[in-house]
């Protein structure tokens, strides 16, 4: 990769770093959008995402819970089959083609999400979360997030606010530290893969670690930029279209 290319990587990454833990998440969705447009290869791609992830979703997690946007309550339904999950997902390794397509998918899907998060009410009243249904539904993110090198924060957050379980802070707070077992389980769970990380991580590392700082920094304190939002919405949506079409 070119050395002009690796730079204007880390500043997306940068950006997209500080976007994302702005509202908890580690930002793997954004990191496989910003490669699908530079043209990384896929082996390269997934275990690039889920090392980034890990070190954003720790710095969001802490930030958070520092703030009281936590609850063990909501977080270990979800994260006590989603680890174990996300360990056999990381161990399985896609055809190029077909990783391609599901990634596209994601993509997509996590576009429109934000958009929809970015018009719900900051203010809701919480409902008690039955146990049963939420570890079913942890054990099932938690395989997607290993196998496509996602956090699953993307399925979560919207879980949570939509059945009304969670407001928007302590919903990202729940989603930072769900995203940060969730990828380091994938991660572990496929540690040849490392063997794939670029040169250039190191410089990428840097930037997320920069970026994670500065948006958590932001979010933990104060609801996040809907705006924001949907800007970073409409790239996913670019992003995960060229994988699905071209």
């Amino acid at each position: 990769m070119e050395t002009i290319d690796s730079l204007a990587l880390g500043g997306m990454i940068f950006a997209i770093a500080a976007l994302y833990s702005s509202i908890g998440h580690g930002g793997a969705s954004g990191y496989l959008a910003a490669m699908a447009l530079f043209g990384l290869p896929p082996q390269v791609m997934k275990p690039t995402a889920l090392s980034l992830n890990v070190i954003v979703a720790a710095i969001a997690t802490v930030r958070f819970f520092r703030a009281g946007a936590f609850s063990w309550r909501l977080f270990w339904p979800f994260a006590v089959t989603s680890i174990p999950a996300a360990f056999l997902g990381g161990a399985i390794v896609l055809p190029g083609s077909l990783y391609k397509r599901i990634v596209g998918i994601v993509l997509v899907f996590a576009a429109y999400q934000l958009f929809r998060q970015s018009y719900r009410p900051d203010e809701q009243e919480d409902r008690e979360m039955p146990i049963v249904p939420a570890v079913m539904f942890g054990a099932g993110i938690g395989f997607f997030s290993g196998l496509t090198g996602v956090g699953g924060g993307i399925f979560l957050s919207p879980l949570l606010l939509f059945m009304g379980w969670a407001g928007p802070r302590m919903t990202s707070g729940v989603s930072a530290a769900f995203i940060l077992v969730n990828s380091a389980a994938g991660l572990l769970g496929h540690l040849a893969s490392v063997k794939f990380l670029p040169g250039a991580i190191p410089l990428w590392a840097g930037a997320a670690v920069a970026g994670g700082m500065v948006g958590s920094g932001f979010g933990s304190r104060r609801f996040s930029n809907k705006v924001l939002r949907r800007l970073l919405a409409i790239i996913l949506l670019l992003a995960g279209v060229k994988y699905l079409f071209l």
